[in-house]
């Protein structure tokens, strides 16, 4: 049982001795591939704390990459999933069918931006649920060309992949990649692919994806186009709202399919319980997972109704997509988040972390650009704030010096040089300002 309310270390040195010993047996059995954050084994989580099989206690700005809004092991998500466990675990909506699957399409169709009638289809992973929106929407449009954003993140399966943009680990040496597929310029307006700057910029990175579907890609081949409202691998880039309503416009004048990726993004991580619901955006399909179900496998795709029924019985889905357990997990988030006012918590959350970040860009000349959107933050490292020249190196220290005062951080960016923070929504004010005085530490002892 975690009594502690921060971070705590006990050993002498990180990783401890039980950690060291599984990390050999990590390295003898588990494919190098399989990258890891932190160095050590963890043996207990609850709310914002992690301890690991040594003792060692952390405090956590990382979520599970997103995954934990509501807080490691929330107790009515855990009552929720043993109480189903004594029901029956897996009997497969594709043999016999489940009430928690029908009641969660229910749920999400309702909490979900857009008021016209959707469906939805529950898959097991974020990029699971790309691949399927990809396959509905050229099922639907009876076109094949599928257009994502420059610096986006989307998966690691074959689709998901070629839609990322970052190719150092993601893409590199795994082609050929997935045909028919398109880049356009993303409102990166820090580092502008265009050379503008925002806001007199006209929103050009838009304009230009009208200028391409009179040449490079005609809008008769072009299925759907995939953005993230808040761009999370690629380095937290927080759209210009007037870009994202752009690209949804240009997509409805085309006929092409406005898909919103909200797996990093959504369940109240922004301040709302959609990110898209910040910039007024009504998305013909979108695609979720992470937050949605508090650390059990689950995605959904939910769209429009008449896209969603484009599609055979048989044609999408798979065996454990859409668990039972999964199932009750995501009810009980979902049940919690609004009865607790979960996006709330979050603007509290980033309002305490982007004060702090102001403080610190305005003292650090290494913090190039700082974005914020309710608790989800991102501080990007430069060389020289004239240059823009990335920094990665710096935040690798940052990551270390942090752990090893016991607050987990996450990297992340297009050239590895943003530092991300995605506390779980519980954390305490205490918490907070705790590991904001350390990375302020981190950063003071880096420069």
């Amino acid at each position: 049982m975690i009594d502690e309310i921060l971070p705590k270390i006990v050993t002498e040195k990180l990783p401890g001795e039980k950690s060291g010993f599984l990390l050999e047996k990590r390295k003898k059995y588990v494919a190098r591939g399989v990258s890891t954050g932190i160095e050590v084994f963890i043996e207990e989580a609850k709310g914002a704390l992690m301890k690991d099989v040594d003792g060692n206690i952390f405090l956590d700005f990382a979520a599970a990459i997103g995954v934990q809004n509501i807080g490691h092991c929330d107790r009515d998500v855990v009552e929720s999933i043993k109480a189903q466990a004594d029901k029956y675990i897996h009997p497969c909506f594709h043999v016999a069918m489940y009430q928690p699957y029908v009641e969660l399409s229910e749920t999400l169709a309702c909490i979900t931006p857009g008021k016209y009638p959707k469906k939805v289809m529950l898959a097991n992973s974020g990029a699971e649920a790309v691949e399927n929106a990809v396959k509905i929407s050229r099922k639907y449009t009876r076109k094949t060309g599928i257009i994502s954003l420059e610096t986006a993140f989307h998966g690691r399966t074959y689709m998901a992949m070629t839609l990322t943009s970052k190719v150092k680990p993601y893409k590199n040496g795994f082609g050929p990649f997935a045909t028919d597929t398109y880049k356009i310029p993303s409102a990166y307006c820090y580092r502008c692919p265009l050379g503008c700057k925002y806001p007199d910029c006209g929103i050009a990175c838009a304009e230009k994806f009208r200028t391409l579907l009179k040449g490079e890609m005609p809008p008769d081949t072009v299925a759907a186009l995939i953005a993230e409202p808040v761009q999370g691998e690629g380095g937290f880039i927080v759209f210009p709202k007037e870009y994202l309503q752009a690209l949804q416009s240009i997509c409805r004048e085309n006929g092409i399919l406005f898909i919103v990726d909200e797996v990093q993004s959504g369940f109240a991580r922004t301040g709302k319980m959609f990110a898209s619901e910040h910039f007024n955006l009504e998305p013909d399909m979108m695609t979720l997972s992470k937050a949605i179900a508090a650390g059990v496998p689950l995605s959904a795709v939910v769209g429009r109704e008449e896209i969603m029924d484009s599609t055979n019985p048989g044609e999408i889905g798979g065996t454990y997509g859409g668990s039972p357990l999964a199932c009750v997990s995501s009810l009980a988030v979902i049940r919690k988040m609004k009865a607790e006012n979960f996006p709330a918590k979050a603007e509290r959350i980033g309002k305490i972390i982007r004060e702090r970040l102001t403080e610190m860009a305005e003292k650090y000349e290494v913090i190039g650009d700082v974005r914020c959107l309710g608790a989800m933050a991102g501080v990007e490292f430069v060389k020289d704030r004239r240059t823009k020249e990335p920094y990665g190196a710096f935040v690798n220290k940052i990551i270390s010096y942090s752990y090893r005062k016991g607050v987990i951080f996450l990297g992340a960016g297009i050239f590895s040089n943003v530092l991300r923070l995605l506390p779980p929504l519980v954390m305490s004010e205490e918490q907070v300002r705790f590991g904001m005085d350390v990375l302020a530490e981190a950063i003071a002892t880096a420069v």
